[in-house]
This record gives C-alpha cells, sequence and structure tokens, in this order.
C-alpha cells in the first residue's frame, strides 16, 4: 500500500475521495514508524520521502525543529527589494484573494532561500503562525524546519502540497501547506515561493493546482515588466548609440542587450559584479567603457589611443520642489526627476564624498539613528535608476563619478 503515488501536474496531498481525518491518522502512523525507524504501514509520497531524507541528514529535529533566528528589520527589507518579486506581489495576493478570504489561511511569499518576505490573512490564523515561528524574516528552508510547502518546493523546483504529518517537525502537524516556486522568465532562476497555509482541517485538493498558476501568471508578469523596462532603456540608448563612431550596444543593470552598433548582436552580455563607470575587461568584448544610462549601461569597445572620461552627475535643486538631475559623460546626458527625499540624499553625499552609513543619513534626514530601513529602502530604489554609479558600505558615490549641486540657500529639505 502507499499513501499516494506521483503523477504529473500538482499533486494534492490527500487522494481524491479519501476522508482526510482518516488520511492524517494515517498519516500519522506512517510518520511515528518512520521516525522510530520502523517498518511503515505505508509508503510516504516520494516527494515528502525524499524531503524527510534530506533533512534527516541535515540534522533537523523532528521533536524540537523550529525556525532560528530571523532576519532583522535591515535585512529584511533588504531581501525584499533584491527579491525582484515585489513587482508580483499584488497579483500573487489578488490571485489567492478567494483562498484567504474566509479567514482560514494566509498568504506567504518566501525568498530562494526560504525566509518570509510577506505574509497577510485574519488575524486570528496569523497568531497561530506566531507560535511556530512562521514569521516574516523566519527562515522556512527545509535546512531549518524540516519538510514544509515552502521549502520542498524550493528543493523540488515544483508545486507541492504538504499536509498534516507530511511536515517532519510534530509542531507543524495541525497544519496543511501548498506552495508553488516562482522562476525569473529571464534565466529560469528561482526567486522564491507563493505560499497558502492554514489548519490542516481547511486542506483542499484544488489549492496546490490554483497556487501553481497564480505561480505561473506572476513569471509571465514578471516577462512583461522586464520587456517594458527594455523599452524604456532602449529609448534612451539608441539615440545615444546613433551618435557614436565606433562598436557599442546598450544593456540592462543584469546585462541584458537593448541595443547594439556594430557589434555582433547576443542577448545578454556578461558585466561585473558590481559594475561601475569606467573601463573593465568584458568577455567577447576586451577593453569596454561604461557610461551610465537609466536602469542600464552604455558599453563602448574601447580604441587602443583613448581613456576612460568620467562620469558627471549635475543636481539642480534651486527649486526644492522640483529637483532635477543631470547624468554625463562620453556619450552625452540624460535627465532624470528625483523625488525631494532622493534629492536630499544626493545632495548629502555630495557634500559626504566618503560615504555616509545608514545610521548618519537617518540622523539627516529624519533627526534619528533608527530610520536605517527607510534609507536602505531610498538607496534601493534610487541604485534603480542610477544603477552603479552608487556604492555602498558606506553609502557613497562610485569612483569615476563626479556629483555635484546646485541650489539656493534654504534648499535642505528639514
Amino acid at each position: 500500500m502507499t499513501v499516494s503515488e506521483v503523477h504529473p501536474g500538482p499533486e494534492p496531498a490527500v487522494p481524491a475521495g479519501d476522508d482526510p481525518r482518516q488520511y492524517a491518522h494515517l498519516l500519522s502512523t506512517v510518520y511515528d514508524a518512520a521516525m522510530a525507524g520502523e517498518k511503515m504501514p505505508a509508503r510516504p509520497r516520494t516527494v515528502i520521502g525524499e524531503s524527510w531524507d534530506r533533512v534527516s541528514d541535515a540534522g533537523v529535529d523532528p521533536d524540537a525543529g523550529g525556525p532560528g533566528d530571523g532576519l532583522d528589520a535591515g535585512d529584511l527589507e533588504s531581501r525584499r527589494l533584491d527579491s525582484g518579486l515585489s513587482v508580483v506581489l499584488e497579483d500573487l495576493t489578488r490571485g489567492l484573494d478567494s483562498v484567504i478570504a474566509d479567514g482560514d489561511n494566509i498568504l506567504v511569499v518566501a525568498d530562494s532561500a526560504g525566509h518570509v518576505l510577506w505574509r497577510s490573512g485574519a488575524p486570528r490564523v496569523m497568531h497561530r503562525a506566531d507560535r511556530l515561528g512562521f514569521v516574516e524574516g523566519a527562515n522556512w528552508g527545509e535546512n531549518s524546519v524540516g519538510t514544509n510547502a515552502i521549502g520542498t518546493a524550493l528543493m523540488s523546483g515544483h508545486a507541492v502540497q504538504v499536509f498534516s504529518a507530511e511536515h517532519f517537525v510534530r509542531t507543524h502537524h495541525a497544519w496543511t501547506c501548498a506552495g508553488a516556486p516562482i522562476r525569473d522568465p529571464r534565466t529560469g532562476t528561482l526567486l522564491g515561493v507563493v505560499d497558502v497555509s492554514g489548519p490542516a482541517a481547511t486542506i483542499h485538493p484544488t489549492t496546490v493546482a490554483l497556487v501553481d498558476v497564480v505561480a505561473k501568471l506572476a513569471e509571465a508578469r514578471l516577462r512583461d515588466h522586464h520587456r517594458r523596462c527594455l523599452d524604456q532603456l532602449r529609448s534612451v540608448a539608441a539615440p545615444m548609440l546613433a551618435r557614436l563612431d565606433g562598436p557599442a550596444l546598450a544593456v540592462d543593470t543584469d546585462g541584458w542587450v537593448v541595443a547594439v552598433d556594430a557589434v555582433a548582436p547576443r542577448p545578454r552580455l556578461a558585466l561585473p559584479r558590481h559594475p561601475g563607470p569606467g573601463r573593465v575587461w568584458l568577455h567577447g568584448l576586451g577593453e569596454c567603457d561604461l557610461d551610465p544610462l537609466p536602469g542600464g549601461w552604455l558599453v563602448r569597445v574601447a580604441e587602443d589611443d583613448t581613456s576612460p572620461s568620467g562620469t558627471m552627475l549635475d543636481l539642480d535643486w534651486r527649486d526644492p520642489r522640483a529637483p532635477s538631475l543631470t547624468v554625463s559623460g562620453a556619450t552625452g546626458r540624460w535627465t532624470m526627476r528625483p523625488s525631494p527625499r532622493h534629492a536630499e540624499i544626493l545632495a548629502l553625499l555630495v557634500e559626504h564624498p566618503a560615504g555616509r552609513s545608514a545610521a548618519q543619513m537617518s540622523r539627516h534626514l529624519f533627526g534619528v539613528d533608527d530610520r536605517t530601513i527607510t534609507v536602505r529602502a531610498e538607496i534601493s530604489r534610487l541604485r534603480k535608476h542610477l544603477g552603479g554609479l552608487l556604492a555602498a558600505n558606506p553609502y557613497r558615490f562610485a569612483d569615476g563619478v563626479t556629483a555635484r549641486v546646485d541650489r539656493d540657500e534654504g534648499g535642505v529639505l528639514r
């Protein structure tokens, strides 16, 4: 006898026609035998058995297992911004609203390491999740909390529903969860997992299929978002490329090519891990000069007799309600309209070329040291436009960037 056999597509945890309560009892006897090293009355599903093996090898304690120290508020905010999932958060929430509307389930979005980034649901089920440590910032990967829909979906690469005693840690047996991985449509790499969790009695066989569909819709939304960003970058880069004499191409911050001139076409260019303006060596092109674009780079194949040119940032802050930033380089210039808060951050970095820590910036912007989460979030938003022009630890302008500000007295926001 087997608990359930694997079949194509998202597999509900409880076989069709089975009573969930009786099935939970069977799972409990299977689990107890497996943990005791005795002969099991039935085999767990393949995806569950493989997960149990992994977490046993990892040393997870089935009686005391639980998330370790979670992310602090600053790291949580950074992971949210870096995950690439904030773009589709609204789509995930809207797509699964019907599942959590009755108040029996919570919606969770985790990153590729299993850290809970966001969660939402009715207070009563959120409070139950709190008692398990199922909170924002907690690590819900298999190596931390054993078999569960988030960690097991990440490890298997497929949508999975985990019911009752299929969870490796005993305190999770009163729960059911369904999670589906979300992949970067450009590369196929895992970005994270969307998960619906609740008391075991709320299990429904269609939940895992719905979660999987919503995850795939999110991937389609990410693909559309990337296409729009490339189109916007192309509209800025094309006129610059037309004015150049030598070979060049325009890429986004991840190296995806939007336009080329006198260079063999390619879908993507391998950039340095932390690119900045100036000269770098790039595979397939040799020595190149990088000039910043809004959300990307203009890559010029260097001539032997040329030297890299610098980048100039001019912040016009004479009207604090309508600041503008002009970025100039060897290939031309472009202008963006930063928010007043972003203009204040840029002006602060001009005044302190050696850089400022998040706490120092918090003190300047808000009068206190503890608004570092907001500072990191604002810097992250700025870097979506200015890319490698801003460096971190401490926050400062990157090497090769000269910045200045034009403002009237009284232009500083307080």
